[in-house]
């Protein structure tokens, strides 16, 4: 099976001459679709800052990182913004625009694509009625549960079926029950898709979602 992400002894440093600090350190990693990889770690050890780069939110200093067989380092940026089109983003805060409604939220992933408006309506009312919020599609985010809030933003991140899920936390500001149904979610719906999902988590209550656990320290990988 073709890897969705291939990584190869990929450095990362911030800061600049007598500041300069590494973050990470001759990383390599392979992601398959259809894979559920956690990443742990202690807090600096370059958990987010790995999902910046896989992301395209971050240029690559050394090393190499391939998203579908696209080397990322050195590519022009109008190339770096259809990678990310393709890629899915869960944050632990939501980021969801608070005067839109949950379909609204939704929507705005598929504006990128270019589809008709009754057409992202369609999807984001039936992606929301997957997570079980198909009654609240109308509510604003002031609205919502903590777990609710999640849901909209897992809906946001799938409806336009990505290649790629990337999740930072996503559980972090939730209870066991509505994180556990977070995450169960998430894994559902990546299986249904065949899409690879990296999620960077402290939380150990959801370590058996995942086909592999891994664990980085001090910017390398164990």
């Amino acid at each position: 099976m073709t890897p969705t992400v291939t990584i190869n002894n990929l450095s990362h440093t911030f800061g600049k001459g007598s500041l300069r600090r590494p973050v990470l350190t001759d990383i390599s990693l392979e992601l398959y679709p259809g894979e559920i990889v956690l990443l742990t770690g202690p807090s600096g050890s370059g958990k987010t800052t790995l999902l910046t780069l896989m992301g395209a939110l971050r240029s690559v200093q050394e090393g190499s990182l391939r998203i579908f067989d696209q080397e990322l380092r050195g590519v022009r940026k109008r190339r770096l913004v259809r990678l990310r089109n393709q890629i899915g983003f869960i944050f632990q805060s939501h980021n969801l625009l608070d005067c839109l409604t949950a379909a609204e939220n939704v929507g705005m992933a598929l504006k990128l694509h270019n589809i008709s408006l009754p057409e992202r309506r369609r999807q984001a009312n039936n992606i929301l009625q997957t997570v079980g919020l198909g009654d609240h599609s109308h509510k604003y985010p002031g609205q919502l549960s903590g777990g609710q809030k999640q849901r909209v933003a897992i809906a946001r991140a799938l409806v336009s079926q990505p290649k790629i899920v990337l999740a930072d936390e996503p559980t972090a500001a939730l209870d066991s029950h509505s994180g556990r149904d977070v995450v169960t979610l998430i894994q559902q719906l990546a299986h249904q898709q065949h899409c690879t999902v990296l999620m960077v988590t402290h939380d150990v209550r959801i370590l058996d979602i995942a086909e592999r656990t891994l664990h980085i320290e001090d910017g390398q990988l164990s």
